[in-house]
Order: structure tokens, then sequence, then C-alpha cells
């Protein structure tokens, strides 16, 4: 009885129509579509990062672009968790990115959309380790909204059938 129900559920699942994204590996549909997409230079220290974790991502197009990625950020520190002389003792960075995707053959955009994370950095006495806490948030914060991007990315190109 166990096997049947067990055959039954395998049956069903692999008729339910979802397949892998990347199921052919680097040279299927999305993974090509992704190939395809050059990203415009990003302005600032966030910017250089994000444009090298998405590059990173997205692979060496090595042929002809059919999409531009252009992106926005918004990169922010606010202060919290105050003390009685009116410290922060607590920080909060906070990395946005608008990203628009622009069809190169039309200039039609065809994906407008948000990503982004915050993480909470401890404000220390030592102004260097509160300085390199900063800097660990921001390259940590740019790889988690650049895998946003690029999930978004992928699913878009899954939608469109890499076209």
């Amino acid at each position: 009885m166990m096997r049947i129900l067990l055959l039954a559920a395998a049956l069903a699942l692999s008729a339910c129509g979802l397949r892998p994204m990347y199921a052919e590996g680097s040279s299927g549909g999305v993974a090509t579509s992704l190939r395809a997409i050059q990203v415009q230079p990003i302005p600032g220290k966030a910017g250089w990062l994000m444009h090298k974790a998405l590059v990173q991502r997205l692979g060496e197009g090595g042929g002809e672009s059919r999409y531009r990625l252009e992106v926005e950020l918004d990169d922010n520190i606010t202060g919290f968790g105050i003390r009685g002389d009116s410290a922060a003792t607590r920080e909060r960075r906070t990395l946005r990115a608008r990203y628009r995707l622009v069809d190169l053959s039309n200039g039609a955009v065809v994906l407008d959309a948000t990503a982004g994370s915050d993480a909470g950095i401890d404000v220390v006495s030592s102004q260097y380790a509160t300085i390199a806490a900063e800097q660990t948030a921001l390259e940590r914060l740019s790889e988690v909204v650049a895998d946003q991007m690029v999930g978004r990315l992928a699913m878009f190109a899954t939608r469109t059938g890499g076209r």
C-alpha cells in the first residue's frame, strides 16, 4: 500500500509542470539570455561593487548584447540606539537598487523593478572597526541585492523564453 502511495506521489509531482530554471546548464535558454545582458556602469563605490557582482553572476557575454541593465543605487546609513551623550550605538546600512532592463533592438523598458536589503552594524569605540564593519556590510549587501536582481532577471528570461 505504501509503495502505491509513493508511486502515485512521484507521478503527480512529475506532472505538475515545474522544471528547473537552469536545467540545460550554461548552454540553456536562461543562461544564454543572462549572458546577453550588458550591465551599465554604476557610479560610486557601492556601484562598483554592484557592477562587479552583477557581471560575475550574469556571466561573460562573449556575443552580441540584447539587453542593457541600468541600475540606480540608494546606499544609506542610519544611526539609532542613541546613548545619553547622543552617540549612536547601532547603525543600519540599507542598499536599495532600482533597475531597468532595456531591449536594445527597440529601446523599450521590458523590466522595471527594485531590490534591496539592509544590515545592522554595531558602533564600537574604535572608529576603524566601525568603518571596517560598514564596508563589510556594503560588500555583503551588494552580493545579496545582486542575487535578488539576477533571480528576477532569470524569471523574466524564463517567461519570455529567452526572446
